[in-house]
């Protein structure tokens, strides 16, 4: 992802025109042995990758052409119950990877990869790395359907990686099929079921007890280079829902480190933390910087979740353009009050007794301390309660010093 400011502008332009100019559709389907297909998939797509240059980092947008390939290493699932794989390859070595698996009710794109090759100029323009291949990946995904139904989704889906966004549009996509084509019946995508030429009526969510307070957690992301993230917080979830008799409510959720996993990615502009559980929840962490002014920040926050009592049991929200968590390059953002994240108007975040820094971690271990504005703030209360009970004493000492000289001042020394 490109750096905040201005050059930030440049992958939200892009990712708008990507949307009113789609590439062409391309079919692609895989077969197993006996020649039954048991994957197909129609779609088009457009790549949007970050790659890094002499002169800094630039954006490389392409679309996925028609003449695309199925790739020999795709498979189908044994007897139509493990996960299943559709490999595509275009280009000079590009290969964007569908892995499939499934339940007695659903199946899903539990993990999708993108493999890129910095060599070809028609896409990468003198880049810094050239000959080098980069993976990427997310997971898990929200393209999943009902068993023997189809995936279709006519407006766009991005999927967000560490470093690549890719747009689908006009998709219809199904595993472990049954008779060698597309079902008659679909499971429609939640993007589809928002009209975009009327605005959502704002909900009303029904009120709801909070949970305890969440746990703190360590989490730390390296490389080969060494540390580039160290966090120690509580994460808890706020997020509303419509269920399915129709009543709005706000289901508020909480992080167990005994039941997630994490793990994330290191860049020289962007350091992501990912968060996994068993109920196919993806939670991202992407922290950016401003090399302007040395400093790191929070920017993105994505989530990925099943709510199985939602009328629509697969909640997605992202934003990319946060700036919370700031603190000065070398330093750590510390702080021990409740902050709340506001990612979009369904979702936010709460966190507890966080401290955190990306980037340049000297050692594996936290650097000087920068506390947050509310640890200050809590610290300026007993302070102004003091500084007035001091003013209240002196004021009330003055009044009597004062009544006291004017009680004297009719009499005389005889």
């Amino acid at each position: 992802m490109a750096v905040p400011g201005g050059a930030r502008r440049q992958p939200l332009l892009l990712l708008l025109l990507a949307g009113l100019v789609h590439s062409a559709s391309a079919e692609f389907t895989v077969k197993d042995g006996n020649g039954t297909i048991c994957i197909m998939a129609n779609f088009s797509a457009h790549f949007l990758a970050n790659y890094n240059t002499k002169s800094g980092f630039k954006n490389a947008t392409f679309d996925l052409p028609s003449h695309a390939k199925v790739l020999n290493s795709s498979f189908c699932g044994k007897e139509n119950a493990s996960d299943s794989s559709l490999v595509i390859a275009f280009g000079k070595g590009h290969t964007l990877t569908l892995t499939f698996t499934r339940n007695a009710t659903r199946y899903s794109v539990h993990r999708m990869s993108f493999v890129y090759n910095l060599s070809d100029t028609d896409f990468f323009h003198n880049a810094s790395t050239n000959g080098t291949e980069v993976k990427t990946e997310a997971s898990p995904t929200d393209i999943m359907a009902d068993i023997n139904k189809k995936y279709r989704c006519v407006s766009s889906n991005e999927i967000h990686m560490s470093n690549v966004t890719v747009t689908f549009h006009d998709t219809t996509i199904q595993a472990y099929l049954s008779n060698n084509t597309f079902s008659k019946e679909e499971t429609r995508c939640e993007q589809d079921g928002h009209s975009p030429t009327v605005p959502p009526t704002p909900p009303h969510p029904s009120p709801t007890l909070a949970p305890e307070i969440p746990s703190v957690q360590k989490y730390n992301v390296s490389d080969a280079n060494g540390t580039c993230l160290l966090a120690n917080m509580g994460l808890q979830l706020n997020i509303t829902y419509e269920k399915k008799d129709n009543t709005t409510v706000t289901g508020v959720f909480n992080i167990n480190p005994n039941k997630t996993h994490f793990s994330g990615s290191c860049t020289a502009q962007l350091v992501t933390l990912e968060l996994w559980s068993p109920n196919t929840m993806l939670l991202a962490f992407q922290f950016g910087k401003n090399a302007s002014s040395s400093r790191f920040f929070l920017q993105g926050i994505q989530l990925n979740m099943t709510l199985p009592e939602a009328k629509t049991p697969t909640f997605k929200a992202t934003n990319r353009s946060l700036r919370a968590l700031q603190a000065s390059m070398g330093n750590s953002y510390r702080c021990n009050a409740e902050e709340r994240i506001q990612v979009t108007k369904a979702f936010s975040v709460n966190i507890f007794q966080v401290w955190v820094q990306a980037f340049q971690v000297e050692g594996g271990k936290f650097g000087s301390v920068e506390e947050c504005q509310l640890d200050e703030n809590n610290m300026l209360i007993p302070i102004a309660v003091g500084g007035a009970l001091a003013g209240l004493v002196l004021i009330v000492l003055i009044a009597y010093l004062i009544g006291r000289k004017r009680s004297h001042a009719g009499y005389q020394t005889i």
